[in-house]
This record gives structure tokens, sequence and C-alpha cells, in this order.
């Protein structure tokens, strides 16, 4: 079920390639197209053992707009949860929030409080722009001038211009998850019609490289797909995990900033 929220890191994240690269240091600044407050998302996660496919939890994507520090900003809420079914075999309650700033999608702040199967973490992270740095309750990091959270990314590579890669181009970003810096990329595949359970669509694919973590190896295990249009959601991804796999289909949407014209047939 971290599945989904590892999507962040995967979502094309190509930090190091913006749209509107701004003067000085500021070369991180990325004006959002793709997105707009009082977005919401919902995907459903399905487990797989022995091609038996069994609903396993849900993953919510929230953003409004906010205010940190005296800036605006957007506010994102992530929420994964299994059902009560699966919490016998693998329980999982995580929320995940980013403090986005509207004008660069540079994040400020980012929480993390994962309960998954026992393992238990909460990460509490506020990024100081003008120190590089990026201050927890365990000490303080440097980090390089274009770093990401793993939720702050997926709304920063929504608005990418993917016409500008060919497959097996590599993207690569830096991400800050538990008190480290990951260099990590995204390899663009090109583009793909899919049918997930909720409806057919024309999508852009990808393979992160991910973290190895509780229930994913690393390396380019996982496939992702996100809607061809300008809203550049993500509609499916899958991933082996320890033992079966996992599959991810977005099940909601509400307030994209666009029609959804990927879509192509119920």
């Amino acid at each position: 079920m971290k599945v989904f929220f590892t999507i962040c890191i995967l979502l094309v994240t190509g930090i190091c390639f913006p749209q509107t690269a701004g003067e000085g240091d500021d070369t991180c600044t990325v004006r959002n197209t793709a997105f707009q407050a009082g977005e919401s998302l919902t995907y459903k996660v399905y487990y797989t053992l022995a091609s038996v496919y069994v609903a396993a939890g849900e993953a919510t994507f929230n953003t409004s707009l906010d205010h940190f520090n005296g800036k605006d900003v957007y506010h994102v809420i992530a929420d994964g949860k299994s059902y009560p079914f699966y919490d016998k075999f693998f329980k999982v309650r995580d929320r995940y929030e980013s403090y986005i700033d509207t004008a660069t999608l540079q994040p400020y702040k980012f929480i993390r409080n994962v309960d998954e199967g026992g393992y238990k973490t909460y990460e509490n992270v506020t990024f100081v722009k003008n120190t590089g740095t990026a201050v927890t309750s365990q000490g303080v990091y440097k980090v390089p001038s274009c770093i990401q959270d793993v939720l702050s990314a997926m709304f920063y590579v929504r608005n990418l211009d993917f016409s500008h890669f060919k497959p097996g181009d590599k993207v690569p970003f830096d991400m800050f998850l538990d008190r480290q810096v990951y260099h990590l990329y995204v390899r663009y595949l090109g583009k793909e019609t899919i049918r997930t359970k909720y409806a057919k669509f024309k999508t852009i694919k990808f393979k992160p490289l991910l973290v190895k973590g509780t229930m994913f190896e690393g390396g380019e295990k996982m496939t992702v797909w996100v809607s061809d249009d300008p809203n550049h959601i993500a509609l499916r991804v899958e991933s082996p995990i320890t033992v079966g796999s996992i599959k991810v289909d977005m099940s909601y949407y509400k307030n994209l900033r666009y029609p959804l014209s990927s879509l192509v047939d119920l």
C-alpha cells in the first residue's frame, strides 16, 4: 500500500527538467498548469497472488489552498488505508502531507506518519530554501536546491512537457526521505492505451527507480501509467512486492483542472 505513496517517488519526477527556469539560483521554478485547489483523487489498491486479485485498500489525495510562513501554498494530504479484511494480513494507516509553494511548486514542509504492518515512523521536515537544508527533529541536513519530498514530487512532475522525452530517456531527480537524499530517476517508456478497472485511457508510461523498502524491491520493477492529457494524473500502477504483486487503479476524481480527455471508453 505504500505502493501509491511510492508512486510519488515515481511519477516522472523530472526535477532537473523544469518547463520554466527562473533567474539566478531559482532554477527549480515551474509554473502550475496541471492541477488546481479542490482536486480530489481516489485509488483502489489490489493485491494479487496466484492470479487472484483482492481489493486490499485505497488511497486518497486532496489538494487545497493554505498559507505557510506568510506564503501561499498548496496543502496536499494523502491518506492510505487497508480494508478491514486485509488488516488481518498487513494493516496500513498512512498519512502524508506537503505544503508546496504555489509560485514555484517547491515544498516548504513535509509530514509523514506511517503505520504499515507494524512498522511505524513519523517524519516532520521543514525545507529552508535560503540555506539549502532540511530541518527535522533528528537534525539539520544539507539538501540540493531542487529537492522534493515524496508527495510534492508528484505534483511538480505533472507540469512537465512530456513531448520532450523519447522512449528510454531517464529523467533524474533528488528526493529527501528518512533523513537521506536519494538520487533517483524515472525512465520514460512512451505512450500506450490501456484499460483499467475504471475505464479505457490513453496514457504515458514510465518505470521509476525505487528505493528498497518494507514491501518493494529496489530497481525498475514498478510501472506507472499517467493520463495523456494536461492533467497528467496517475491512472494505473503495477509492481511486484515481497510476496505477490500490487495493482493500483484510479477509481474516483473530482475538480480536475481540465476535462479528462484521455478517457477513451467507459
